[in-house]
């Protein structure tokens, strides 16, 4: 057990009651430990806060209220004003790569030539205790000088190259906590435990190698929650003795009532932020769960969504508009799409993924993400082709203003029992490889990560909770989904194998699908409930 004393304020230390793994001391130190101790100490509060106002704000939704712009920002959005200037360095950022922060993984992402690497802590990785702490050695590694490989069995050594990618990171959300680490008994909120250890580490290192302390921001649904972490870097770099605006943060919009305060949350962050991210498939689990309690906003099947059409599109567009006018960058979304080694899979895998960064390009998005190293290319292919300068910010774009009916706009297409299929599978799968460790699960060429399983959970609970309709007449029903539910689980039996299947996770993944389906009080978050059962 390992504790941290605390600084002025006094109190019980900080403890961190999991046991510890090779090296794991070194991230884990006494003085990083104190600083997570401080930043809890300071900002616990403030967090609990906007986080009840999140609850609150469902209230209203629940309650037929839809989203909208702010009354009470509108100055903000109407004022002239623009962000700190972007660092060069983050100029920038045609081709970002996204993936745990997994020591072979983050060497062939570094080494990918994407402009940027983004080491994620939250969607692509299954939160144990152990992917947390190798993922933040592995990075603090990275800085030091000792990030590399030597397998000779497998004749697989591997070593940072001359040009690596921009590293940032994505801590956890706001929401969740890290049980692992206690203060006075409490958890310590996992997002600032992530950051905390990454800043306490890295930061002047990276600044001693022509680099920065940059991060990614998920899952913000306010510009209070904007402020509050404007108010964390603003004392972490006092703390760590670094300049006010060293920090850099890419904010990621991907729930709809930051849809709705993009400004706002520029302003709030203006000193340090660079970017807006627009993730597409979290704004489709945030439409849903939002609105989950009012039957006319019942999405159809996935398959059916349009990233440039209706909610998705109109957002997409205010996001580019937003950004450029305050003088951040647009970095466009994912196409969850990964290499399977199967020849025609790969092909159509990397058409389409060129085909959905040409498309983000002339929207005028500064650059976008993709899931596997070997999908560099193909996307640097696309932006090079249509971006001659290193972003779009500058360049003049016409259309009509994007209202409020446009970001509300619901898109065409069925509810079928192929559509309830795929999400029952999707949400499985995905469940049992989460619960064994491993943050997505492959699935006919679609890397399927947190927030596919959100959108499966989410629709399955909202169409039982409503009595959708499926296309034929059907209802959607207890029972039918049950039946569903058994169906796929045993086809997932046969695909898999008796053996595979039972050393998995499998049946209790779907016990947890079927709980959070059928559940009357819906659980804001699947993560929250299924960390309950995490190793």
């Amino acid at each position: 057990m390992l504790t941290a004393e605390t600084g002025a304020e006094g109190g019980a230390d900080l403890i961190i009651g999991a046991p510890l793994g090779h090296r794991h001391d070194e991230v884990l130190s006494a003085p990083a430990l104190s600083f997570i101790d401080e930043l809890h100490r300071r900002f616990e509060g403030q967090r609990e806060r906007v986080l009840r106002w999140r609850t609150e704000r469902q209230r209203q939704f629940d309650a037929g209220i839809l989203p909208n712009f702010l009354d009470k920002t509108r100055h903000v959005r109407d004022g002239d004003w623009t962000i700190a200037p972007i660092p060069a360095e983050m100029r920038d950022r045609r081709v970002e790569v996204i993936a745990a922060p997994e020591r072979r993984m983050t060497l062939m992402a570094l080494n990918s030539g994407a402009r940027v690497f983004v080491a994620d802590f939250e969607d692509t990785v299954s939160p144990t205790w152990a992917n947390m702490i190798d993922g933040q050695l592995n990075l603090k590694d990275r800085w030091a000088g000792r990030l590399e490989i030597s397998d000779s069995s497998e004749g697989a050594d591997l070593r940072l190259g001359d040009d690596p990618a921009m590293l940032a990171i994505r801590p956890r959300g706001l929401h969740l906590d890290e049980s692992n680490a206690q203060v006075d008994g409490a958890p310590v909120c996992a997002a600032l435990f992530d950051f905390a250890l990454y800043a306490f580490h890295n930061a002047k290192l990276a600044l001693t190698q022509g680099s920065g302390p940059y991060i990614y921001l998920p899952k913000l649904e306010s510009h209070l929650e904007a402020r509050l972490w404007n108010d964390v870097f603003a004392f972490a770099e006092e703390t760590l003795g670094l300049a006010n605006g060293t920090i850099k943060a890419t904010v990621q919009i991907e729930t709809l009532p930051a849809v709705f305060e993009m400004d706002e949350i520029l302003y709030e962050l203006r000193e340090h932020v660079v970017a807006l991210h627009y993730s597409r498939w979290d704004q489709v689990f945030s439409f849903v769960k939002l609105l989950r309690n009012n039957a006319d906003y019942q999405l159809p099947d996935r398959s059916a969504l349009v990233m440039d059409k209706d909610f998705l599109g109109a957002a997409s567009r205010l996001l580019v508009t937003s950004a450029h006018r305050r003088g951040a960058l647009a970095i466009g979304g994912l196409a969850a799409l990964v290499p399977t080694g199967d020849e025609q899979t790969d092909k159509r895998v990397k058409v389409a993924v060129a085909a959905d960064h040409e498309r983000e390009a002339k929207a005028g998005y500064d650059g976008a993400w993709v899931a596997h190293p070997d999908l560099v290319i193909v996307a640097k292919d696309a932006f090079d082709r249509l971006v001659s300068a290193p972003n779009q910010i500058n360049t003049a774009r016409t259309g009509e203003p994007v209202n409020r009916d446009q970001l509300l706009s619901l898109p065409q297409g069925a509810i079928t029992e192929a559509g309830l299929r795929e999400n029952i599978g999707t949400g499985v799968r995905f469940l049992a490889n989460w619960l064994a460790g491993d943050g997505a699960v492959l699935v006919d060429g679609r890397l399927e990560d947190c927030a596919a399983a959100e959108i499966a959970r989410t629709q399955t609970w909202q169409q039982l909770r409503h009595g959708a309709c499926f296309s034929d007449g059907r209802t959607v029903t207890k029972e039918l989904f049950l039946a569903v539910l058994d169906d796929e689980v045993a086809r997932l039996r046969d695909s898999l194998g008796e053996e595979d299947f039972a050393g998995g996770r499998y049946t209790q993944a779907a016990q947890l699908f079927r709980d959070l389906a059928l559940q009357k009080d819906f659980v804001s978050f699947l993560t929250l409930e299924a960390g309950k059962h995490l190793a």
